[in-house]
């Protein structure tokens, strides 16, 4: 059955992406466009420097500012060796002139202080950037590139290593369409998020009615569930994205990241025994107040000028919101069909629920204990 292998698929796709789960390795890259020469800072995760160059010198599983400091030379060669910058056509020198640490919702960072010889302001400058591709698929690059007329940000990946940037082409529509962007990518390479967003889906095309399930009674009606649920999860992560960006809230990362596992273990087990006070759309609020701490890190880290923020959170909120949309958009022509079957309720809600917990359940505990399953 086409439709029941593209659920199973769905579920299994999502799950399988637990290695992805965390925060992807990311590096950042802000670029002063405004500067006659080429000047820039370089945010790299040391946890991606020791798999990198190799920093734990003494071995006891803790990388201290010393052993940093000793291997900076090796650091920046081996960074600077990944990223070449052309003014025009011309490649331009660049070197490391400092190094400093600074810290990211996923830990410690190094930051690079880069500088150049002058530009040509007629001429855009060019990158290409390879620094974790060959080690991790899911690294990113995400470049920020400050002009006199606003930012612009750009994400470097395996499948998109070269990037033309020119700080006159720079405009709030630019600006608001790179968030836009920014928003939808992050809410695909979420698994955890994605993970949540079907799991509260599933239930909402059937109806609890004297122990057991039924199908809902038109597709009107499974339209308005889904509508209150995506709704609901949009209006209470939008409230804590902007009090964490605009730092009226601050929560610890790991606590967030955490809390986001638990609420998707909560929200399977719901599926399974479906007698909670609280359900279907005031549970996508109540817990879509977790996840937007967890969509704030992602702006933050990019360490945006007070400037651009509102925008930026404009922007980037709607791409989230296009995100999930299409996620909807996926599954409730797919869902309503096969609400009433056997193999809908029983392997799609049912097992797809307990794959679900299990698999939020690993998240728990590798984000509570800061630990690796299977080495991953």
């Amino acid at each position: 059955m086409p439709l029941l292998r593209f659920f199973v698929a769905l579920i299994l796709a999502a799950s399988s992406g637990w290695c992805f789960a965390h925060k992807p390795s990311d590096s950042y890259l802000r670029i002063d466009g405004t500067a006659a020469a080429f000047a820039a800072e370089w945010d790299i995760a040391v946890r991606d420097l020791e798999l990198l160059v190799g920093l734990d010198d003494d071995q006891d599983g803790k990388i201290t500012w010393g052993e940093l400091k000793q291997k900076q030379e090796a650091v920046a060669a081996h960074a600077l060796s990944h990223l070449t910058v052309r003014s025009g056509r011309t490649p331009l020198p660049i070197e490391a002139t400092d190094l400093r640490v600074t810290r990211h919702s996923d830990g410690a960072y190094a930051v690079l202080s880069l500088s150049g010889e002058p530009t040509s302001a007629a001429e855009p400058l060019e990158l290409d950037y390879d620094l974790l591709f060959a080690l991790d698929p899911t690294h990113r690059g995400l470049v920020l590139l400050r002009g006199d007329a606003g930012v612009s940000t750009t994400i470097l990946s395996p499948e998109q290593p070269t990037v033309r940037l020119d700080p006159r082409e720079i405009t709030a529509f630019h600006t608001l369409a790179e968030y836009v962007r920014e928003g939808v990518w992050h809410i695909w390479i979420g698994f955890d998020h994605i993970l949540f967003l079907v799991t509260l889906l599933l239930p909402a095309v059937l109806v609890w009615r004297e122990g057991s399930w039924s199908g809902a009674e038109s597709f009107a009606a499974a339209s308005r569930r889904v509508f209150r649920i995506v709704t609901m999860f949009t209006v209470a992560h939008s409230i804590t994205l902007w009090l964490s960006v605009m730092e009226y809230v601050a929560l610890p990362s790991q606590w967030v990241e955490a809390s986001i596992a638990l609420s998707i273990i909560v929200t399977a087990l719901a599926n399974l025994y479906p007698k909670l006070p609280v359900s279907g759309w005031k549970v996508a609020f109540l817990f879509g107040l977790i996840h937007g701490f967890g969509f704030a890190n992602v702006l933050i880290d990019l360490g945006l000028t007070s400037g651009s923020l509102a925008l930026a959170l404009f922007g980037f909120n709607v791409g989230v919101e296009l995100g999930q949309l299409a996620i909807v958009l996926a599954f409730l022509p797919v869902a309503y069909p096969l609400r009433g079957t056997w193999c809908y309720q029983t392997i799609v809600l049912r097992g797809g629920s307990v794959v679900v917990a299990l698999v939020a359940a690993i998240w728990f505990y590798e984000r509570t204990l800061n630990a690796e399953i299977l080495g991953i």
